[in-house]
């Protein structure tokens, strides 16, 4: 079914790469067609997407919040089928359906090798994050097409997962799966600061590794719906509810919670997430990636409760492995094709955009129509 399908949309498109191409803040997004790249270099593949997904980077992109080159084609988050691999790209097939790690890395610089983190390479490429004039310039997910490099980790998509469901895989869930692999192997209580989408996965993996009191604070009464069916316990973060609802956290856990994970992107947070947890806890920071994040914080608050403190930003290749093989077991248990928007048709990206920035749904979907 899926060759099928592919051997007829390449027969639709004559060869052409269709894009929005961004070109500064402020500006329309530009539609373009190019020829594809019918030479590929070692280990590349060529994939026609199937759907990609907004995420928040790319609004503040789009809001000049966030610098990057331009002109470029954004977006990083995204499924596809594989059209053709370069030569020594072993395990894939056209017709595959695929995702693929956010960054290309060189596999042998000291951050890919000794530090064990190859997204800090020293030549690390950003899918969605570069000019057009970068290689073939099919470098982002808003377009019919990208071309994947040859240090680009891909990953085959089971046949049984929904392209909703996989699609935000390649940056939230494998981040949250990076963040959850950081905690200790006895922990028990966890506190999430944040319920949109890293959040609710968080939640998810939690349960899964069955950690027993996971709390997901939240403002959002749309999203403190969510929040149990995704195994998580809401805790209204409204000010005039908080100190009701923070009683629960105190109660199963009298002594503090074993860890906590911020995922707002709220530096506002991190004074009550140290008072949260137990002497010997740890706080994970994963969504304060911006510069708008000074801490009113001690050190003796720190080294008083012996507490550790970690980042984490982006992910490994075995993270993705990880989330992928998480949605097949779990997709049916949790419902996340409900937190992706129906698709809106890659010509109406900046609709698409105007709809994620509402915060009305976790994600935002296209499709090449």
């Amino acid at each position: 079914q899926r060759q099928n399908k592919l051997e007829g949309e390449v027969k639709m498109k004559e060869g052409l790469a269709h894009v929005q191409v961004f070109e500064g803040a402020g500006k329309p997004m530009r539609a373009a067609e190019w020829e594809l790249p019918q030479d590929l270099g070692e280990s590349e593949v060529l994939v026609k997407l199937q759907m990609a997904t907004i995420c928040g980077s790319d609004l503040h992109t789009v809001e000049g919040k966030r610098q990057e080159p331009t002109p470029a084609v954004l977006g990083h988050e995204g499924v596809g089928l594989v059209l053709r691999t370069g030569k020594g790209r072993a395990g894939l097939e056209p017709g595959d359906m695929v995702t693929w790690c956010v960054a290309d890395t060189c596999g042998t610089c000291p951050p890919c090798t000794t530090f064990k983190l190859p997204q800090k390479c020293d030549a690390l490429f950003k899918y969605g994050h570069t000019s057009v004039s970068d290689g073939s310039g099919l470098n982002g997910c808003y377009a019919s097409h990208i071309l994947l490099r040859r240090g680009t980790h891909i990953v085959r998509v089971p046949p049984s997962l929904p392209v909703g469901v996989v699609a935000p895989a390649n940056c939230a869930l494998a981040t949250m799966v990076n963040a959850v692999d950081r905690l200790p192997e006895d922990c028990v209580s966890v506190v999430v600061q944040g319920g949109g989408l890293l959040g609710l996965y968080g939640c998810a993996l939690l349960r899964e590794r069955g950690v027993t009191h996971i709390f997901c604070v939240e403002v959002s009464p749309a999203r403190l719906a969510l929040i149990p069916r995704f195994g998580g316990i809401p805790i209204d973060g409204r000010p005039e509810r908080y100190p009701a609802d923070r009683e629960q956290i105190v109660q199963a856990a009298p002594r503090g919670v074993d860890a906590v994970i911020e995922v707002a992107g709220v530096s506002a947070l991190v004074p009550e997430g140290v008072s949260l947890l137990r002497p010997g806890g740890c706080y994970g920071f994963v969504g304060m990636v911006h510069p708008d994040t000074h801490l009113r914080l001690t050190g003796e608050a720190i080294i008083r409760k012996c507490l550790c403190l970690w980042g984490v930003h982006n992910y490994a290749p075995r993270h993705l492995d990880d989330a992928v093989a998480f949605l097949e077991r779990c997709h049916t248990r949790f419902p996340f094709a409900e937190l992706v928007a129906p698709p809106i048709p890659l010509s109406q990206l900046e609709d698409g955009l105007r709809l994620a920035a509402t915060r009305q749904w976790c994600r935002v979907s296209l499709m090449f129509e």
